[in-house]
């Protein structure tokens, strides 16, 4: 049962879940190209309704710009898969959830959809907390359902090193 990536990405999200209650914080989360698995794992783990405000699955840029306050002008000359979006993606999402942290994510999970400097398993993670905001560059592997789920894993690592680094976890 450990090979199962359902049970590691819910295990992940156990324990983001204890260092969140301890800390007293609340998490948000903005998705794109995971399509709401994020929230998923997140939302497997009883009782995250102590920290867990919601998410916003942004896949078209109309509702990034709308819900999430991603600016046209970034879309127009950075793109949907770009650190720029992620960022404003986790900013804008922990400002519409009033959460303490937000993430989010936007890439390129295939088979299709890259360009020539923006390959299939190109991912942009974000986290948007009170210090400020960052992007992570990340790259994946796979099938279009292993790199959605890599891209996950991937931000809720991002996440839980936060939180272990910030509050000394």
């Amino acid at each position: 049962m450990i090979d199962n990536p359902d049970y590691k990405l819910t295990a992940l999200a156990g324990e983001i879940g204890r260092l969140l209650n301890k800390c007293k914080l609340s998490l948000g989360v903005t998705e794109s190209a995971t399509g709401g698995l994020v929230s998923h794992a997140i939302t497997n783990i009883p009782g995250c309704s102590a920290y867990y405000l919601g998410s916003v699955t942004s896949y078209s840029n109309h509702i990034k710009q709308k819900l999430l306050g991603v600016s046209a002008r970034t879309l127009e000359t950075q793109g949907a898969v770009s650190a720029e979006t992620a960022c404003q993606m986790a900013s804008g999402g922990r400002q519409l959830l009033g959460a303490d942290i937000c993430l989010s994510d936007t890439g390129i999970a295939g088979p299709g959809g890259e360009t020539p400097s923006k390959p299939v398993g190109l991912f942009y993670l974000g986290l948007a907390a009170p210090e400020g905001v960052k992007a992570f560059e990340r790259r994946f592997a796979g099938s279009r359902e292993e790199i959605k789920y890599q891209a996950a894993m991937a931000v809720l690592e991002i996440l839980k090193e936060y939180l272990e680094d910030t509050f000394g976890e």
